[in-house]
């Protein structure tokens, strides 16, 4: 293996500074309430608002906002989204079985949490795609009540319209006008207008990243995520001014963003170096897409597939992208991802925002023991167990047993008093 280019600095770290920011803020809204939320909308988002929550009026005066070729585009994705969802749903099921032991029944229930919120995040773009991968999904895994979130977008006074729209068209039970460590706070400990939630999901910059960690156990989360990542894993087969273009696509969602190139062919690695060359000025996105291929791209040159697919499994991408002869073969081999794609046609933006797997995925490697956002994410697996008197007679003796042997008198008594009973 042969390192042609490594990335030039760290993409995220956590600082002491950062930590104290969002302690803060946590502390400012459990302390105040709305209070806290208008003057932090004030601040970051320079909006004079009275409440955070969004009028359903102003989400119908949204439609008339957005125009129609991205009003079916928003339809489109979430059917795909809801199919997806609905199908990995069907394969979740309840369990109630007889035990090795006459007079035992054990099992599990599929119960959804009970209410979640979904953070949408708003930078330079708005992102009405990660509003459809939150909502979408938890309302097909049946949660009842989902609330969304997201900061103000600049020069609209409040949520972009095709934000809104997304949220309504995916079902979302409430809107607030909120974000950063602020909104997570709300989420978690609630306010005199946001309900607190049982479960926070969806992507957020380094200070909502922060929050969800820091209030993780007071409220459920999904992830802790990190900057965007792909790795193309390419062969000669590949197409070098897609394999460009794929780069460039991860390049272009952040400064801090890692694309990065595994590829068996030095021919094609040059080729596309050239093409990433070619392409790059073309870009509207060009001075953050060069920042992030500048900082943090990588090119591997293996000398095998299978150093290759080792190298890839190792990393553990949050989205894999498969450009070589024996695709489906060598995709077998892949066991460390958070969503891949396979095939010379199969770029990271259909999964983005329209093929239907979520988008909300794992990052900084730990795609290594967890995956992406799906129906399971909403629901809990809670077990029960019935047992009859033919049934404590059948599992007193080894529980009694283990008791004693963790000094555990009431557990033995507790087996105990019944079999005298």
């Amino acid at each position: 293996m042969k390192i042609l280019k490594q990335p030039e600095k760290k993409t995220y770290e956590r600082d002491a500074q950062l930590t104290k920011t969002v302690v803060d803020i946590i502390d400012n809204v459990r302390t105040n309430g709305d209070q806290a939320l208008v003057e932090y909308a004030a601040k970051f988002d320079k909006m004079d608002i009275q409440t955070v929550r969004v009028d359903p009026e102003q989400v119908k005066a949204a439609y008339g906002k957005v125009d129609p070729e991205t009003l079916e585009a928003i339809r489109f994705s979430a059917g795909q989204i809801r199919f997806f969802a609905e199908q990995q749903r069907g394969c979740l099921k309840d369990l109630d079985i007889q035990g090795k032991v006459p007079g035992l029944e054990i099992g599990h229930r599929m119960v959804p949490v009970e209410r979640c919120g979904c953070y949408v995040p708003a930078g330079r773009h708005p992102l009405p795609s990660s509003a459809l991968m939150g909502v979408v999904t938890a309302k097909v895994a049946g949660v009842k009540q989902v609330a969304a979130c997201s900061p103000a977008f600049p020069g609209c006074g409040s949520i972009h319209p095709a934000v809104l729209v997304a949220m309504d068209i995916a079902g979302a039970d409430e809107i607030y006008c909120m974000g950063g460590a602020q909104a997570i706070a709300a989420f978690a400990y609630g306010t005199q207008t946001v309900k607190k939630v049982d479960l926070i999901v969806g992507p957020g910059n380094r200070f909502v990243t922060e929050a969800k960690r820091q209030v993780l156990g007071d409220v459920g989360i999904d992830s802790l995520a990190g900057p965007s990542e792909v790795l193309v894993l390419a062969d000669e087969t590949a197409n070098p001014t897609f394999v460009a273009i794929d780069l460039l696509g991860q390049a272009e969602h952040d400064p801090n963003a890692k694309p990065i190139l595994v590829c068996t062919s030095q021919s094609v690695i040059d080729q596309a170096m050239s093409e990433l060359e070619r392409l790059l000025p073309t870009l509207e996105t060009r001075e953050v897409a060069a920042q992030s291929w500048r900082d943090n791209g990588a090119v591997y040159l293996a000398d095998s597939m299978e150093e290759a697919i080792a190298i890839s499994n190792d990393i553990a991408p949050e989205h894999l992208e498969v450009q070589v002869k024996h695709e489906r073969e060598v995709a077998k081999q892949l066991l460390h991802y958070g969503s891949m794609f396979v095939g010379h046609y199969a770029p990271v933006a259909f999964g983005d925002f329209v093929s239907g797997p979520n988008h909300t995925l794992p990052t900084m490697r730990t795609a290594r023991y967890s995956n992406g956002v799906w129906v399971g994410t909403f629901i809990k697996t809670p077990f029960h167990q019935f047992v009859s008197k033919e049934g404590c007679l059948n599992l007193s003796r080894h529980c009694m047993r283990f008791a004693e042997v963790e000094g555990l008198q009431a557990h033995r008594d507790s087996v105990k008093l019944r079999l005298e009973g």
